[in-house]
């Protein structure tokens, strides 16, 4: 890479990825009605508590919102990458490359779970890593089908999204490893930073869900079955 190249990759794509993963949409949202929603529920900012303090519909938007923030920077970051690196779609790309596009992605997620717009908290990331994961083509978004799967399986016997995606977030790492060994163009040599990087987001998920994890052995967690809580009245 040039010198004007690097810059872009490792100074500006991250900067703006972190800037956009910052804007914290549920806090908005919730702002929107007259509600922090900080101060209700599991005090989240994210799509799930968005959804029990404002309605499903809110929290759907949100979810997808937030989705879109880690999936935008980060298919932008790998299509600029490609192409000042002349790499064909499918293959992978030099360490200097996956570690520029891998950056981006994390700037995304850590602008979701430290916000400069919030004095530097946010949610835990779930969605946005989400986004991340279907932004890193073919590799990240081949097993995040494969996780989706276990968030659907796990959160319909179990009705919890908080164990759903701490399952997901370690099952990640497993699945992207599964899929090497089993497709003949995936080799682990070339890939290294990518599985540096998700088993980093893995455990970074489930930091973040920690408190959840001590409710969770409490028995205190609230089941995502269960109806939304009353809508508090706006301030």
């Amino acid at each position: 890479m040039d010198q004007h190249t690097l810059f872009n990759a490792f100074v500006v794509l991250p900067l703006v990825g972190y800037l956009t993963g910052a804007i914290p949409f549920g806090f908005l949202i919730g702002k929107i009605h007259g509600v922090d929603v900080r101060e209700h529920g599991s005090g989240n900012i994210g799509a799930t508590n968005v959804g029990r303090v404002l309605g499903r519909q809110w929290g759907i938007l949100c979810f997808f919102i937030d989705v879109g923030k880690g999936l935008l920077p980060t298919l932008y970051a790998g299509h600029y990458l490609r192409t000042v690196l002349e790499v064909a779609p499918g293959s992978p790309m030099l360490f200097s490359g996956q570690m520029a596009w891998l950056l981006v992605a994390a700037c995304c997620v850590l602008g979701h779970m430290f916000s400069v717009y919030l004095k530097f908290t946010g949610g835990k990331g779930v969605a946005t890593s989400l986004g991340v994961v279907l932004g890193i083509w073919p590799y990240f978004t081949m097993t995040g089908v494969l996780v989706f799967a276990v968030w659907v399986a796990m959160w319909g016997t179990w009705r919890y999204v908080s164990l759903a995606s701490i399952g997901a977030a370690v099952a990640f790492p497993v699945g992207l490893a599964l899929l090497t060994w089993r497709i003949p163009a995936w080799h682990f040599g070339e890939l290294v930073p990518l599985f540096v990087f998700s088993g980093l987001m893995a455990l970074l998920v489930i930091v973040r869900h920690r408190t959840n994890i001590k409710r969770l052995l409490a028995g205190t967690e609230s089941r995502g079955g269960k109806s939304a809580p009353a809508r508090p009245e706006a301030k």
